[in-house]
Formats: structure tokens, sequence, C-alpha cells
């Protein structure tokens, strides 16, 4: 794994591409362990954001590294070219570890690396990206997914977790937190840690659901029921279902969790209720309850997160 190639062609974004460069291509002081070779391998000369970037070798070199890691595109909406495309397939194909940063996910679905696996990206494009290759499995709430040999992130900072966490894998936590703290970051966020996104809601005033969702998010902190939102909605549960799923990508009590979880997130952020009084107002009931949906949706525990992010803002 000491060899990392960083692919690059036009269109990319230099923020995925620079935070990788960042870990991987100094270690941090004290650390005497042999550290990653790094190249960034391209066509020729490209234009990445607003820079113009010279590669140290083709694409063609990708095959030979022990990781490839494909950062984010601008333009989901394009193909992306058939030389990257074909470089990564074959660099996996070899046996490299291939990574992408955030929509860098497009690129390895592109490949057919993603086909039949868990993936994820900026949670902007994660509906895109499922619409255009449906054989991936996309997890829109979750950092980072690690397949082995195929690693997927979110976008921008949930890419310096995944960084941080390859860095894990190879050397160790000690070294990683090394690397965290020479970057003055949280050494580790556990890639099943949700993205922290609100979950998407109809735009236009005229859908069948519309008057709905404001309705429940002023009702968060009460036992609401499929039959509730339903009866709401002036609908049969059946037809709520199938409307729900249409507008958000997910069930009416998947996405009602999520809006509980995250209003439990800004209250342990902003205010100094005590967990008990988080879960009363969530709806969730118990702190025990929220305790366990807390853990599961966002990775760590409530008390966790308010102390990573009060923290933060003090």
């Amino acid at each position: 794994m000491g060899a990392v190639a960083l692919a690059v062609v036009d269109g990319m974004l230099h923020f995925e591409l620079s935070l990788a460069y960042e870990v991987f291509a100094a270690a941090p002081a004290g650390v005497t362990v042999p550290w990653y070779d790094v190249t960034v391998c391209g066509p020729a000369a490209v234009q990445v954001g607003r820079f113009r970037l010279e590669p140290d070798l083709g694409l063609d070199r990708l095959e030979h590294a022990g990781t490839v890691i494909v950062s984010s595109v601008a333009d989901v909406d394009q193909d992306p070219p058939a030389d990257l495309v074909d470089a990564v397939r074959a660099a996996h194909e070899a046996g490299a570890r291939v990574v992408s940063l955030c929509t860098g996910a497009f690129v390895l679905a592109a490949a057919g690396l993603l086909d039949g696996r868990r993936a994820t990206t900026h949670w902007a494009h994660t509906e895109a990206l499922a619409a255009r290759y449906p054989r991936v499995e996309v997890d829109p709430d979750v950092l980072y997914v690690d397949n082995g040999s195929v690693l997927t992130s979110a976008g921008k900072a949930a890419a310096l977790d995944l960084c941080l966490h390859l860095v894990r894998l190879d050397h160790g936590s000690s070294i990683a937190n090394a690397v965290a703290r020479r970057l003055v970051v949280p050494p580790h966020r556990a890639g099943g840690q949700a993205q922290f996104v609100t979950t998407p809601v109809p735009a236009q005033d005229d859908h069948r659901l519309a008057a709905l969702f404001p309705w429940i998010m002023e009702r968060l902190d009460q036992p609401l029921t499929v039959e509730d939102l339903a009866r709401q909605a002036r609908m049969s549960s059946r037809h709520l279902s199938r409307h729900f799923r249409a507008a958000t990508g997910t069930t009416p009590l998947q996405w009602l969790l999520t809006q509980r979880i995250r209003h439990a997130q800004e209250l342990l952020e902003k205010t100094d209720d005590s967990v008990d009084t988080v879960a009363a107002a969530t709806g969730m009931g118990t702190a025990t309850t929220l305790r366990r949906h807390f853990n599961r949706t966002v990775g760590v525990p409530p008390d966790t997160y308010r102390r990573t992010f009060r923290s933060q803002t003090r």
C-alpha cells in the first residue's frame, strides 16, 4: 500500500485532491515508519478547479500503485473520461486499493467497481448516483464506506476522514492520530457517522405532501404513527408510503426517525438539556431509546456528540 497514486483529469476539484496529497505526501514529525510514495497521474497538464497541474506520470501508471485515489469531479452529469475509467478499472484488476473522494464515486461506478457494493458520495449527488448506476447500493447517510479493496467517501471533510482511516489501516491509530494533530482535525470519525444534512423534502408547493412535512416538524415531540400521518394527509397509509418514498426515497417512519435524530443533534449542540429532556423533545420517549437510535444512526453516543460539537463552538 506504500505507493499512492492520485488520479487527475480536467474538471476535477482541488479541495479533496489537495487534502489527499497533504495526508499521504509527508509523514508527520517523529514518525519513522516507511511513508507513502505519492505520485500524481494524469493524461497531461490538467485544470483542477482554478489551478493548472502538471502530473508526474500518465494514467497508465495507476495499475502499478498500491492505492489509487480518485478525487471529486465537478460535473457529475458528464460521463467521466474513458481513459480515466479504463485506468482505474485496470488498477483494481491489478490489485490496487481504489478510493474515491466525494463525487469521484461516479468514476468508480462507471468502471463497474461499485456494482453490488455499498457506496456513498456527497449527499447532494446520492440520488443521481443511484439513478445512473442502479447496481450500486448507495448509502446517503454515512461519511465513508470501506469495502476492503474499494472505498468511497462523502464530500469535503468526509474525504479527510477516509484518508485518515486509510492511514489508520496501514499504520495504526497512533500514527493516524499524529497526522490528525498535524492537520489540527479530530483524530477519528467513524465511517457510519451521518453526514449531518437534512433529509430533502419536495420543493414544489403543490406536491401532495407539501403541507405534511411542516406539520410533522412541528410535532416531533409527539409519538406519531404512519396512520397519524396518513390521516393528516387525507390518504390511506399505503398511498402515503408510496408518495413518501417517491418524494424522499425512504419510508415515512425512517424519514421521521431521521428528523428526530437531526433535531436531537441541534439540541445537543445548542442547549445544555439533559439527554432525557432531549429524548422527550424529539419524541424518543426515553434516554435509552434515544441513545440506541442515535448511536446506530450517527455512529457515536449523544454525550460524545455533544462533547465534540460543543468543544468546537466554545
